[in-house]
């Protein structure tokens, strides 16, 4: 049975460290699967993977508990725990270039370099490892701001220009259903947290799949389903799902591109001008050669995209 909802933490890379480097060698999936226990409370999920009972804001917004009027939560639900992530560099790699591949957009080099305590004009060392920020997907509600959920989220309100600067707005009212990506770069996972996060790698190895398998599968059936949701008007839905398959290190350019692509048309569709021309630029990143062609491509798309 599928959820009800799409869990909004864009996951990216385990952050396990090298008790789980065997598999790990290859960039894996951040966000990982936690089964809620008799009695738990989200705080105290919080407190037990992130260390801050107050960080139960983050798992409301990525399992998106928020938009159903609360976060009770019961016991066998199944709950997304986000977590930033570790990437090795390559030779020739870039702030940029990371951040385009990782975050979507090479704009974003500045806060993967600040995540990172680096500056995004010195490329970063060749075999160093980096952490990618875990980002969350919010969809706005009434009477939010950018203000509120720098408070909700980063834990200090004067924070809400960091996430207009991400997706590349300015200061104003937030719209109802307005998705705004919170790059969490704070966010660590403790001891305990890691040890979750083992457990959930276990669980798939005694399944018979190694990591990058099962992630490879997972896109796979995710895709049809992206193109499902934009083909039944369900854009929320397909933001939230084109943003939890950014990341994962097995895709293909040509998957990277239709993820992009189908983001595009789902944030034009509902006004989000700011990240729609990210996710453009993102896309023709890794398909050079796509056309906007007049006959197929909607003005508005064209417009985003700052072609005639």
């Amino acid at each position: 049975m599928k959820p009800r909802t799409l869990p909004r933490c864009q996951p990216l890379l385990a952050a396990l460290g090298a008790a789980a480097s065997l598999w790990l060698a290859a960039r894996t999936s951040a966000a990982f699967p936690y089964f809620v226990k008799p009695g738990e409370t989200l705080a105290e999920i919080a407190a037990r993977v992130y260390g801050d009972p107050k960080l139960e804001t983050v798992l409301a917004g990525a399992n998106a508990l928020d938009s159903q009027g609360g976060s009770a939560i019961v016991a066998g639900m199944h709950l997304e725990i986000c977590a930033a992530g570790h990437h090795r560099v390559t030779a020739g790699e870039t702030w940029s270039g990371l951040a385009l591949a990782y975050l979507g957009d090479s704009k974003r080099a500045d806060v993967l370099a600040r995540a990172n305590h680096a500056v995004p004009w010195v490329a970063p060392v060749e075999d160093l490892e980096i952490e990618i920020p875990a980002v969350l997907a919010h969809i706005s509600s009434d009477g939010e701001t950018s203000t509120s959920l720098a408070g909700r989220y980063l834990g200090d309100p004067n924070r809400g220009w960091e996430i207009n600067a991400y997706n590349g707005r300015q200061e104003a009212p937030l719209k109802r259903g307005e998705i705004l990506l919170v790059p969490l770069l704070d966010l660590s996972l403790t001891e305990a947290g890691k040890t979750a996060a083992r457990a959930s790698l276990d669980r798939s190895r005694a399944e018979g799949e190694t990591t990058g398998l099962a992630a490879q599968r997972r896109a796979d059936s995710e895709l049809p389903e992206l193109a499902l949701d934009l083909h039944a008007t369900r854009y929320v839905e397909a933001v939230a799902r084109g943003n939890s398959l950014l990341g994962r290190p097995e895709l293909t350019k040509p998957e990277l591109a239709a993820i992009h692509r189908a983001l595009l048309e789902a944030y034009v569709a509902l006004d989000a001008t700011g990240p729609a021309t990210s996710a453009c630029a993102a896309w023709l990143a890794n398909d050079p050669d796509a056309k906007l062609d007049p006959n197929l491509v909607s003005p508005k798309i064209r417009a985003v995209c700052h072609r005639p």
